[in-house]
C-alpha cells in the first residue's frame, strides 16, 4: 500500500529553514580549522583561506541567512508563534547580528587580509621565511575571534528554537 505524506507549507518552510541553516552555516564552522591548518602548511596559504572564506560567506552563509529569515518570518506568520515570545525576537535578532557581521566583518576582512597576504607573502625574499605584518595578524586575530562569537550566536539561535525558552 502506498501511503503519500501529508505536509504543509509551515512543514516545507522549517525544512527549508532547517536545511539552510545547515548548509549555510554548517559550512562556516570548518573555517575556524582553515586558517591554523593552513599556518601549519604553510603561511604561502593563507591567501587561498580568505578566498575561501569569501566564498563560503558570499555564496553559502549570505544566502542561508536571507532563505532563514524570510522562512522564520513565514513561520511566525503561519504558525502559533508570535515576535512577543523571547525566543523567536532573540532569535530574529541573532539573525539580524550574524547578517551584520558577515557584512560589516567576515567580507571586508577578507577582502582586505587575502590582498594584504599576497603582498607580503610575495614581497619575501624567495627562500626566505615570510614575515606576516602587525596589521595582517591583527585582523586575522579579529577576524578570527568574531568568527567564534559567531558560532556561539548560531548555537544560541539552535538552542533557543529547540527548546523555545519562555513559553
Amino acid at each position: 500500500m502506498l501511503h503519500t505524506a501529508a505536509f504543509t507549507g509551515y512543514d516545507l518552510s522549517l525544512f527549508v529553514h532547517i536545511t539552510a541553516v545547515v548548509v549555510g552555516f554548517g559550512a562556516t564552522f570548518a573555517e575556524s580549522a582553515f586558517f591554523p591548518v593552513a599556518q601549519r602548511l604553510g603561511t604561502q596559504h593563507l591567501p587561498y583561506v580568505h578566498r575561501l572564506q569569501l566564498v563560503i560567506n558570499r555564496w553559502f552563509a549570505t544566502p542561508a541567512l536571507v532563505v532563514v529569515l524570510l522562512t522564520g518570518i513565514y513561520q511566525v506568520a503561519d504558525g502559533p508563534y508570535g515576535f512577543d515570545e523571547f525566543w523567536v525576537s532573540a532569535s530574529f535578532l541573532i539573525v539580524i547580528v550574524l547578517g551584520g557581521l558577515i557584512g560589516a566583518v567576515f567580507i571586508p576582512a577578507d577582502r582586505r587580509l587575502g590582498p594584504m597576504a599576497e603582498r607580503e607573502l610575495g614581497a619575501a625574499a624567495s627562500g626566505a621565511p615570510a614575515e606576516l605584518s602587525e596589521e595582517y595578524r591583527r585582523g586575522a586575530l579579529m577576524e578570527g575571534r568574531v568568527g567564534g562569537l559567531a558560532g556561539v550566536l548560531i548555537v544560541a539561535a539552535i538552542f533557543l528554537m529547540v527548546f523555545k525558552p519562555g513559553m
